[in-house]
């Protein structure tokens, strides 16, 4: 939902400053508690994690163990949605004054990835991970990861260099510093997350490979044997 009103609104807006689209404010405020209740959520699930069958040795937590177990494990995930609600909400509905749509709605394309990595955790929670689907998955997980969280910042620079006249390595130089500040903290996140994605994608065709080599040397073990 989020990706198609971000398409929506920065496709709308023909001016990249000025133009405004009424899915932008209504959008925003409709996120925030989403956001909140995110946080809720992900506790949740971390609390009847050690209610299941398979989490006994983890013996009775006590409320406050949970919870420090839950922000050690979650911590970057808890700052990036409190980040979004107590800093770039107040931003975008108050400070922006009505401009920049068409950027916040690029920044909402962000979330295109976001049922990809959904999905690509769910398959691994079954045990999912040898199917072709989760092959698929992780390719486009990848791909929309990498365009819509980490190519966007120098898109969206790229952008404001074509409306300003300038080059793209003069646009940091061109614009407030915060602004540059604001991208840097968007961004870093989604760099290490990128890190991890591509590390677990490593790991899974590199156990794959394994595996694979191993079937093929059962497989011509009686030959192996002669030649021996």
């Amino acid at each position: 939902m989020a990706s198609t009103v971000g398409y929506i609104v920065s496709s709308s807006c023909k001016h990249i400053i000025d133009d405004q689209h009424w899915l932008t404010s209504s959008y925003t405020q409709f996120a925030i508690p989403y956001f909140i209740y995110d946080i809720y959520a992900m506790f949740l699930c971390h609390w009847h994690k050690y209610r299941v069958k398979g989490h006994e040795s983890a013996g009775t937590r006590t409320l406050r163990t949970v919870v420090r177990t839950y922000l050690h494990k979650e911590f970057l995930m808890v700052v990036h949605h409190l980040f979004m609600v107590l800093v770039c909400f107040p931003m975008s509905v108050l400070w922006r004054q009505g401009k920049g749509d068409f950027f916040l709605g690029c920044m909402l394309m962000a979330e295109l990835s976001t049922p990809f990595v959904c999905l690509g955790k769910v398959l691994i929670l079954y045990k999912q991970q040898h199917t072709l689907l989760h092959k698929v998955n992780g390719i486009i997980m990848l791909i929309t990861f990498f365009c819509c969280r980490i190519l966007l910042f120098p898109y969206m620079y790229w952008v404001y260099g074509h409306y300003a006249g300038l080059p793209l390595y003069r646009v940091p130089f061109s614009i407030p510093a915060e602004y540059n500040l604001g991208s840097a903290i968007l961004m870093a996140p989604q760099v290490y997350w990128f890190g991890l994605i591509c590390r677990g994608a490593f790991r899974v065709y590199r156990s794959q490979g394994a595996a694979k080599d191993q079937v093929l040397r059962n497989g011509h073990r009686p030959e192996t044997q002669v030649l021996d």
